[in-house]
Parts: C-alpha cells; sequence; structure tokens
C-alpha cells in the first residue's frame, strides 16, 4: 500500500508514521511552504524524514521501514519544479510520484539516483505515454478517487493496462478498508493507492474540522465538479456549502467572476475526498489505520479462501 501524497494534508510525521507501519508514505513537494529568505522547507522535511527513518531501522533490524515516496507536480506551471527535482536528487529520494505531465527529464533525474518513478493516469492514452518517456510504474487514478480523479472503472482502467504493462501497478479510487485492497491485487494491481483515509488519522497537518467532516461524510457527500480548479476532481459537499455555494448548482462562469478576496480556495477551504470516506468514522492514529486495514485484509482473504473451498 501506498499513503497517497495529499496537498496540504501529507507532511513528514504522517510520512513517518506510514513509513514505520510498512507502508510507502508519500507527500507532494510543494507541501513544504516557504517564505522568501528562510531556508528551503524542502530539504529540512527531507532531512527530518531520512534521519527518523534511520533512527527506527536501527532500533528495529527485524522490522524495517518502508521507503517514502515524494510527489511532484511536472505541469511546467510549477516554478519550483527543476529546483525540487535537484533537491530529491540530492537527497537521494527513493521514490518519485509524478503527476499532470510525463517529463522524461524528471525520470533520467530520479533513474540517475536510483530511484523508481510511478506516474498517476486516468486512462490508458495516457498510461502508454507515460511509460514511453521512462517512468518506472503506474498509478490507475480511477473513479471515485480523491483530488482530481479520473471517471473509469477501477475494472476497466487496470484491465486496460494489464494488457499491455507487466510492471509496477497501484490502483487509486476509494480504496478505504482492506478488503478494497484485496480487491484491487485480485483485478491485477500491485497495491493500493489510500489518501482519503488518512486525513483523519492524528499525525495529518489537515484542519481538525476537515478531519471530523471526513469522519461524518459517507460517498454521496462526495461532489465531482471542475468548478474550482478548472481540473475535474471530487470535494466534500459539506465543505461547499460552508463556504456559501450551492454544490447542486455550480456554474464555473460565475466562479470565475468572484473577487480573488472572496473566493474560496480549493484543498484550503473546499476540501477534496475520495468515495470511500464512508468506511472512516474515528479520527485515530497512523499505524492505528494500518493495523485496521491489515485486519481487513485477512479477515476477506480468509472469507474468499472459505468461499472458493465450499464452491470448489
Amino acid at each position: 500500500m501506498i499513503g497517497a501524497p495529499m496537498f496540504l494534508v501529507s507532511g513528514p510525521n504522517l510520512v513517518i508514521e506510514q513509513c514505520k507501519t510498512g507502508i510507502v508514505g508519500a507527500f507532494p513537494a510543494l507541501n513544504a511552504r516557504e517564505n522568501e529568505g528562510e531556508p528551503v522547507e524542502l530539504d529540512r522535511w527531507l532531512d527530518q524524514i531520512r534521519l527518523a527513518l534511520n533512527k527506527h531501522d536501527a532500533a528495529n533490524p527485524d522490522k524495517p521501514t518502508a521507503p517514502y515516496a515524494v510527489n511532484l507536480i511536472a505541469h511546467r506551471s510549477n516554478p519550483r519544479l527543476m529546483r525540487d527535482v535537484d533537491i530529491l536528487v540530492k537527497h537521494r529520494a527513493p521514490v518519485w510520484i509524478t503527476s499532470l505531465g510525463a517529463r522524461p527529464e524528471i525520470n533520467e533525474a530520479a533513474h540517475s539516483v536510483g530511484a523508481v518513478v510511478l506516474h498517476d493516469v486516468i486512462d490508458d492514452r495516457f498510461a502508454r505515454k507515460a511509460i514511453e518517456k521512462g517512468a518506472d510504474g503506474l498509478i490507475a487514478v480511477a473513479a471515485g478517487a480523491g483530488g482530481h480523479a479520473g471517471t473509469l472503472s477501477p475494472f476497466a482502467l487496470v484491465q486496460e493496462i494489464r494488457r499491455w504493462f507487466d510492471g509496477p501497478l497501484f490502483l487509486s479510487g476509494a480504496i478505504a478498508r482492506g478488503d478494497s485492497l484485496l480487491a484491487a491485487l485480485a483485478m491485477g494491481a500491485d497495491g493500493g493507492y489510500v489518501g482519503s483515509a488518512f486525513i483523519a488519522t492524528m499525525e495529518a497537518l489537515a484542519d481538525p474540522a476537515y478531519k471530523r467532516m471526513i469522519c461524518a461524510s459517507h460517498a454521496m457527500d462526495i461532489v465531482y465538479t471542475d468548478y474550482f480548479t478548472g481540473i475535474r476532481g471530487n470535494y466534500l459537499r459539506p465543505s461547499i456549502t460552508a463556504s456559501g455555494l450551492d454544490p447542486d448548482n455550480l456554474d464555473r462562469l460565475q466562479f470565475d467572476e468572484i473577487s480573488p478576496a472572496e473566493k474560496p480556495k480549493s484543498w484550503r477551504d473546499i476540501w477534496g475526498s475520495g468515495q470511500g470516506v464512508g468506511a472512516v468514522s474515528d479520527i485515530v492514529s497512523c499505524s492505528q489505520l494500518v493495523d485496521r486495514f491489515a485486519r481487513e485484509f485477512s479477515d476477506a482473504r480468509a472469507r474468499l479462501h472459505a468461499d472458493i473451498s465450499r464452491i470448489g
């Protein structure tokens, strides 16, 4: 399992705890916010993560940590992109997750330090382009995923990619329980990419009200719209309402006309979530959440084996 990198939610503490449990912890490079004249925050975050994981591994040689990952927005509108690439090279970050653009030069930089690159895609066409440009693996972002999600069924998306690609493939889309993780493996993915469930953890950077809203929400509370960023994504209906907007009557043109001072901001005011949110009912520690996934995964596998035995 990979803990999905979430804007303004994933930080060093969450990543460290995820890696300690044995799953890949990830954060967006842009979460390391910086003010002019201050030390580079991304440098500090990577030092903090490396030191914490090394300390844990030294004390627990029989239970080493999983590698961490850093997400890069590869779109050319990201002014920090190539500088952040240089920082990841410097720290020899082990896993790079790229979004919004497959870039050969980024893949080459990662490979120069032995890193693995996973690129997130919403359809087979983008998947093929990512591998052609040098990505090592893919994250299939299916319908129901949090944030900027695709519209394809996970069954269809994994099926089409697996026709030609046998490399690392992780599935994103409403995976909020261990049995969903088992289902992803059954479909042909190598693992799940889990985000929304980690918002309601003690280590997440999310606003406490955001965490409580995650716990109180269900699949029907998710609104899929391009209203806020121009790219379709999944958001929590109550956060839209709290910003004074009608989630059932969103108009992109009207939103563009709202003054910058009055316009609610995506991720800060309008909160993202996937459709699997109904599986989350309590704010817990990261380790407690991963333990729940492990129990559910084990129980689901036992049920499956029992059913197969009964049928066969």
